[in-house]
This record gives structure tokens, C-alpha cells and sequence, in this order.
């Protein structure tokens, strides 16, 4: 696939000509917020904040964070600039937890959201020719749109199926001629598995799927491999990142040398810090990532703290692009698990699983309370049922997971081996962690 370049002018721009870009657009934004956003105003003038103390990109330090906390505590519109007549659209989240965190977007956001999601699309893979299945939820949550409009800006046809129905996806798919499909990673390979179910009625030659453009969820390098082999032929599977906070899908992703995620950075300034004292860290370091989008003018967003912890690159890739690359999302700080002080990401999991031969990629990780210890067990899914009748086999299995997961993890666990198709398939993000220890 040749690398095609959406924007080149700010795909290649120079560092230090970006970075005069960055401080300009930094500066506007906090005279924006100061004069239109009560909450940003305030905050300001406790901290002593005004955009002529922004001098260098570095006294955005000066600036406090700013978290999904704040977004529920004003819920629905007090961070929001504009008056609702400038307002196109409104998305929110699901709210499983409180107050949902509501997005608003004039014209412009919406032009500039397709333009960045146009970009990375581009950058994956994606052109004219391109016949794009989008198997999200379309609704309040905003990968769908957000992809949608930015996979019709390159000029690929867009196929809205949006989420479940698996048989119809597959049949759309078949018939369509989809050569492209936006998912999250494990209902990309539910699909597959799905389609190799039926494969003596319709066989995996009447599939002409090219491109994987997946999100919405973490997945790991192991388990990319596993939807690529799956789906089999030239299947090619590329990760992007947003939040509904910053505006949806369209942040960063990945080229096609797959070498982390390219950075929209004329638009978005980000920094990682650590997540436990807010310290900003080196270049190159981990933790917790920290961004200013600085084009959006309908919810401005200044450091916004996602709680993904990741680090970030700023060499140029061999793509050609200039931009600077993060590394795919390691896990969520609070996504994290503390078992007998040991930090425990489902990722390091994955990773450990993936490989094995004899297990599906779907799991699930059950915490539990004994006593005044935390307790971990790996739930994970059999290919082959029968192979639990088969207790010597069976034993093998279970020691040889066990010892890949410590030789990880560093801690005891307990592995499980359950029959096929026990675990729950989800059309949006899975269900990684059962938390039971309020249960104990």
C-alpha cells in the first residue's frame, strides 16, 4: 500500500515551525476560555492564569487540569463557549456512573473533526476505493459520526450497519464488496470467528476485507495478530485513539508502518505526567496522558486528564510524517488492579494468553476479596470443548497459562478454563474486569 498523506503541509510540518503553531493556537485558547468559559475564568484567576503569562509551551504547567469530574459536576452545558444557537451537535457519554460527560460542536469543531479523523483514515490506509463497514453504535457515542464523516472526506463509501446484528454485518459485508471495517478489536474478531462458523456455506474467499481501522477499546499487539489471522488473506489492522472530551476518534492513529500513533499536534498539545503527583514528565517517559485540544471552540478542553498511560515519541516516523507518535494505550489508571501491591493491567494478561493455542482470545479477569488479601482469577475461554473431559490435558493447560501470566504478573493467580463461547461477546467495548470485592 503506498502511504498517502491527507495534509502534508501539517502532516510534515517542521518541529520547530509546529511548535511556534502550538504556542500561538495555546495562547488564543486561554483568552478564549478566560472570556467565554465561567469555569475556566475562575479557575484562572485562583491560579493566577492569564494568556499573557503563556510565554513558551512549557508555562502550560501553569494551567491547572482539568477532568471528567468537572464535566459531571457542570453537567449539561456549563463548559460549554457558545450559545446553543452556535451549537450543530451534542454528544454525551454513556453515564453508567454518574452524571454523563455531554460534548457540544459548532460548525467549525465539526469541520475540523472530519479533517483530523480524514487524516489518520488516510494515514491506515483508507482512499476512494475504499468501501468502509462501520460496526459502532450510532447514537449519543461519538465514534461512529466521528468516523463517518471523516471516511467520506477521503472519498471511501461509507456503510453505516452501526453495532450487532452479526449475520447481517456478515451478509452486507459478502455483498457489498466491504473492503474496509471500523470496529473495536473484539467484535472485529467476533466476526471473524462468526464468518468461519458459516464458512462451508459462505465461503472466507467471499470476504474482501483489506483494512481494520479498530478502536474504542485497548487491545494488544498479540491480539491484533490474532484478528489479522483470523480474518486471514492481506487483512491489515490499524489503531486509532480519541475521546468524546476531545472531540471523538480523530486524535491520533496509526500509518502503515504501524510504529505508534501519529498525533494531530496542530491540534491537539499533549503531555504525559505522573498520575500520582501531576508532575509533568520527560520526553519519552510513562504515564498518564494529559492534552489541550487546541482548535475547539464549542467545549474547550485545557489538560484534560484522560487516565491512559502511554508515552510518546517525537522522531519522525519512516512515513514521512513529522508528527509525533504515542504508543498504543498500555491501560487506564483506573482500569488498573492492585493485587497484593502488585499493579495489574488487563493488557499484561492478553498479552500472556494470546499465543496459546488451545484458547479463544476472550477472557476475563475476576477479582475477589479473602480475608484482607485481594484474589485474581483468569477466566479463560476453550476452543475445544471436549478438551474438559480430558482432566491430564486439561491440568497441563491450566499449569502452562499459569505459569505465563506469573512469569508477567509476578503474583499467584488462579487460572479457569471454561467452555467455548461462555464468556459474553460484546458489540461495543468488552467487559475485561468482574470487580467482586465489594461482594466479599
Amino acid at each position: 500500500m503506498e502511504n498517502h498523506i491527507f495534509n502534508r503541509e501539517m502532516e510534515c510540518i517542521r518541529r520547530p515551525e509546529l511548535e511556534r503553531l502550538q504556542l500561538e493556537r495555546l495562547r488564543s485558547l486561554v483568552d478564549y476560555c478566560d472570556r467565554n468559559v465561567e469555569f475556566y475564568h475562575k479557575r484562572f484567576q485562583a491560579a493566577g492564569v492569564s494568556a499573557d503569562r503563556i510565554k513558551a509551551l512549557s508555562d502550560i504547567h501553569h494551567i491547572p487540569y482539568t477532568t471528567k469530574d468537572d464535566l459531571r459536576d457542570n453537567y449539561p452545558f456549563g463548559l460549554f463557549s457558545v450559545p446553543m444557537k452556535e451549537m450543530v451537535r451534542l454528544h454525551a457519554s454513556s453515564g453508567t456512573t454518574g452524571n454523563p460527560t455531554v460534548v457540544g460542536y459548532t460548525q467549525e469543531d465539526l469541520d475540523n473533526w472530519s479533517e483530523q479523523v480524514a487524516r489518520l483514515a488516510c494515514a491506515a490506509g483508507a482512499d476512494e476505493n475504499t468501501v468502509v463497514q462501520i460496526c459502532f453504535g450510532y447514537g449519543m457515542f461519538t465514534g461512529a459520526l466521528g468516523l463517518h464523516y471523516g471516511l467520506e472526506r477521503v472519498g471511501a463509501t461509507v456503510v453505516p450497519t452501526s453495532s450487532g446484528n452479526t449475520e447481517k454485518q456478515l451478509k452486507f459485508m459478502r455483498d457489498f464488496g466491504t473492503n474496509a471495517i471500523v470496529a473495536t478489536p473484539s467484535y472485529c474478531l467476533y466476526l471473524a470467528e462468526s464468518a468461519r462458523e458459516r464458512a462451508e456455506e459462505f465461503p472466507m474467499e467471499q470476504y474482501r476485507l483489506k483494512l481494520g481501522i479498530l478502536g474504542s477499546e485497548g487491545s494488544t499487539p498479540e491480539m491484533r495478530t490474532s484478528i489479522e489471522q483470523r480474518w486471514g488473506g492481506d487483512f491489515f489492522a490499524t489503531d486509532n485513539y480519541g475521546l468524546s472530551e476531545l472531540n471523538g476518534p480523530g486524535m491520533s492513529g496509526e500509518c502503515l508502518m504501524r510504529d505508534g500513533l501519529h498525533i494531530n499536534e496542530d491540534h491537539f498539545l499533549c503531555e504525559v505526567i505522573d498520575s500520582a503527583t501531576g508532575e509533568v514528565l520527560e520526553p519519552g517517559s510513562t504515564g498518564e496522558l494529559v492534552v489541550t485540544n487546541l482548535t475547539k471552540r464549542g467545549l474547550p478542553m485545557l489538560r484534560y486528564r484522560t487516565k491512559d498511560i502511554t508515552n510518546i515519541c517525537y522522531e519522525p516516523c519512516a512515513c514521512g510524517r513529522t508528527t509525533a507518535r504515542m504508543h498504543k494505550i498500555i491501560g487506564r489508571t483506573d482500569d488498573m488492579l492492585k493485587i497484593r501491591g502488585v499493579n495489574v493491567f488487563p493488557t499484561q494478561v492478553e498479552s500472556a494468553l494470546i499465543g496459546v493455542t488451545e484458547i479463544s482470545p476472550h477472557y476475563q479477569l475476576v477479582v475477589r476479596r479473602q480475608g484482607y488479601a485481594d484474589t485474581l482469577e483468569v477466566r479463560v475461554e476453550l476452543i475445544d470443548g471436549s478438551l474438559l473431559d480430558r482432566y491430564g490435558e486439561l491440568e497441563a493447560l491450566q499449569r502452562r497459562i499459569h505459569d505465563r501470566i506469573k512469569a508477567i504478573l509476578g503474583i499467584e493467580i488462579t487460572v479457569s478454563l471454561v467452555e467455548p463461547k461462555s464468556i459474553e461477546r460484546f458489540t461495543g467495548k468488552a467487559k475485561r474486569v468482574v470487580d467482586l470485592r465489594s461482594e466479599c
